[in-house]
């Protein structure tokens, strides 16, 4: 993979986190997401389900923080990003499943219609548009994530997909 690639899927994979696209990873986007994929599941902020939501999403927000915002301004830039989450995640990527597990865990409960843990291809393709991954490319990587093809993904299947999503090799 020649260097201009490597800066792509970077700038995708920043992109991601940017909800607000305003140059800058915050709190607040994590906060969007989470409210988002509330509103597009029908779940209350305050149930059980909207609360672990937030509450994984605060804990993604600092783990993020804490590895790529260098400067201490609550706001990770996307040369931090790249200096910081994801250079650091690289080289640790059981780290970036840490952080992020308490959000996936929850998101996945609450696209989880039937409460069996495991939501359907259909369930994760709708996550993945709230958190803006482009129709073309959600249900390929919804699908993907199904990898014994029984329709339905767990925690199991999403946290080592989603780490290797975000920690990338530089060629």
């Amino acid at each position: 993979m020649v260097s201009t690639e490597y800066e792509r899927r970077i700038a995708a994979r920043f992109a991601t986190f940017d909800q607000d696209g305003n140059g800058f990873i915050a709190r607040e986007d994590f906060n969007a997401v989470t409210k988002a994929l509330l509103a597009e599941f029908a779940v209350p902020a305050r149930s059980a389900k909207g609360q672990a939501l937030y509450a994984g999403a605060e804990a993604f927000w600092q783990g993020m923080a804490g590895i790529a915002d260098r400067d201490g301004d609550q706001r990770i830039t996307r040369q931090e990003f790249v200096s910081g989450a994801v250079k650091r995640l690289r080289d640790n990527p059981e780290r970036f499943a840490e952080i992020a597990r308490p959000f996936l865990h929850a998101a996945l409960a609450v696209a989880d219609a039937d409460g069996d843990g495991r939501a359907t291809v259909a369930e994760a393709v709708r996550v993945l548009r709230v958190c803006q991954v482009p129709e073309e490319a959600a249900g390929p990587v919804a699908a993907a994530l199904d990898a014994d093809g029984d329709g339905e993904i767990g925690e199991r299947d999403v946290v080592p997909a989603f780490a290797r999503y975000f920690t990338i090799a530089e060629q």
